[in-house]
């Protein structure tokens, strides 16, 4: 992929250094310039590389937030509109600018004080969300903080091994990493003696527990709705009302199966069930390991996504690892 996107930059130097002698000097009423074979195959590469880039951003509109959206829209239109301006007025050199252009374009995007602060702000406001509602809840202690940890692992996984790697760009695995403590925010709205309850819910009671699925869609909606990040909002949504879907489609809230099941869910709810039956609670133990390895690997293709089962197995040590250094931590 590297050599296939850096040919037509290596064909570019190659061509314009043997057309280099057919070059002719012009002078222009601004400035001097030069016009020939060299300067058209310039044009051309960027021009190429331009459309690209349009391609890429375009088909990844949808897992980029606004932020983003905007930067690289503006970048796009004003590296268009250069490079038009300079073919059409050769003598303007204006193309001169474009290390300006992009400077700023890293600047905004990377560096900008504001944005980052205010995304910084957001982070705690949503940890403070998750910890409102665990603390409610004496079964779950530590569950959020494991679970992203696991959700983290999954991901990075995934899209290291080239899986739903149209999905799994940069910004999605920090959105979901992001959205992840959010998974049981519904469960604010269910009364404490189901939620607090040590023993079997009855079928009435699980009913009502089920809720928090949708009760933490709508509360996600309801409060991040207005943060213009729509990538965000859209995968903590889904998180929060579909990680008890089930890859054979007898889950809930909507029974969705398979591939409908969104990709976010499908990771989330792996997270989920595992540390379920890998931690300690209050009506009972923790499962031991092996066993706990072996609910999921029963689930394969019944609960869970069979790829996203398989790459959470084959990544059995890192979780191992990472359950040691909770436990250590804690300890400590």
């Amino acid at each position: 992929m590297k050599l296939a996107l850096s040919f037509p930059y290596l064909m570019n130097v190659i061509l314009v250094v043997l057309f280099m002698p057919q070059l002719s000097y012009i002078k222009g009423s601004i400035t001097n310039y030069s016009m020939g074979t060299s300067v058209y195959i310039c044009y051309v590469t960027v021009a190429l590389y331009t459309l690209a880039e349009s391609i890429v951003f375009i088909h990844s509109w949808k897992n980029l937030n606004r932020h983003k959206q905007i930067i690289i829209s503006t970048y796009l239109l004003i590296t268009i509109g250069v490079t038009v301006y300079q073919m059409l007025y050769p003598e303007a050199l204006i193309t001169a600018l474009a290390p300006t252009f992009a400077v700023i374009g890293a600047y905004l995007n990377m560096e900008n004080p504001l944005y980052i602060k205010l995304k910084k702000y957001n982070n705690e406001m949503i940890m403070g969300f998750a910890t409102l509602v665990e603390n409610r809840d004496d079964n779950t202690g530590g569950h959020i903080h494991r679970t992203t940890a696991y959700v983290r692992l999954l991901a990075e996984e995934l899209k290291k091994r080239g899986f739903y790697k149209e999905q799994l760009t940069k910004d999605y695995i920090e959105n979901l990493i992001l959205a992840a403590p959010m998974h049981d925010i519904g469960k604010i709205a269910i009364p404490d003696s189901i939620l607090q309850k040590p023993g079997k819910l009855t079928y009435e009671e699980f009913e009502i527990m089920k809720t928090h699925t949708q009760r933490g869609g709508k509360i996600i909606q309801d409060t991040f709705g207005h943060l213009e990040d729509d990538i965000y909002e859209r995968i903590a949504y889904e998180v929060a009302t579909h990680h008890h879907e089930k890859w054979n489609g007898k889950g809930y809230p909507d029974g969705l199966a398979g591939s409908e099941i969104p990709l976010c869910a499908r990771i989330m709810a792996i997270a989920d069930v595992f540390d379920a039956v890998s931690a300690k609670r209050c009506y009972r133990d923790a499962l031991p390991l092996d066993e706990c390895f072996h609910i999921i690997e029963e689930g394969s293709g019944q609960d869970f996504d069979p790829v996203i089962t398989d790459v959470f197995l084959d990544i059995r040590e890192k979780i191992e690892r990472d359950i040691l250094k909770n436990e250590t931590k804690h300890a400590s």
